[in-house]
């Protein structure tokens, strides 16, 4: 799947979603309608983002590698390769942001390779030591961006490739050397507005 489709696919289950998190209620039709919970959202985004993600770094970069038709590369604009899992999940991330709606997904790590893949917050850092601790339940809350409300949901990133595991051991910069496969390296990071 191209990443332009891939952003696209990721843009439109977001957008949906963001629409049916509010609670409507119609006094011309006299209808109520009530949105999905927030946790629930955060979970459909979650599971969009992994699956991508993990098949990409299943089917395309450790295939790719595999075969030695191309490598992933975290310098890859510079070398005939692909972007790392990693690096794919965050530009979508970026592109998403720059839409406008509110919605943002990083990675972040207690170990990070780059400082700027840190947790940003005291929340972040509480989540990312959760997801280390019980990977298998998302540590959620409400934080605030200035005086508005967003529901953000942190959920454990496992090394779900040989490109994940060898990328982070044998990085210069990376503070962990020891990664195995399947390991929680972090989370994933989501946020969105309530309002």
């Amino acid at each position: 799947m191209k990443s332009q489709q891939l952003i696209l696919i990721i843009s439109v289950v977001a957008m949906m979603s963001m629409l049916l998190v509010k609670t409507v209620h119609s006094t011309d039709t006299q209808h109520s309608f009530v949105g999905i919970k927030p946790q629930l959202v955060a979970d459909f985004i979650f599971s969009v983002i992994e699956a991508d993600r993990t098949l990409y770094a299943r089917q395309v970069v450790d295939r790719m590698k595999d075969t030695g038709t191309v490598i992933a590369s975290e310098s890859w604009m510079h070398r005939n390769a692909l972007p790392l899992p990693s690096q794919l999940l965050l530009m979508a991330g970026k592109r998403v942001e720059g839409n406008g709606l509110g919605l943002t997904y990083r990675l972040a790590s207690l170990s990070p390779i780059y400082e700027k893949n840190g947790p940003a917050t005291d929340f972040e850092r509480k989540g990312l030591e959760a997801v280390i601790n019980k990977p298998e339940k998302p540590f959620s809350g409400i934080i605030h961006k200035g005086q508005q409300p967003y529901f953000q949901s942190i959920y454990s990133d496992k090394a779900v490739s040989k490109a994940c595991v060898n990328c982070h051991n044998s990085h210069v910069l990376s503070p962990k050397h020891d990664y195995q496969l399947h390991e929680v390296m972090g989370g994933v990071i989501i946020s969105f507005p309530l309002e």
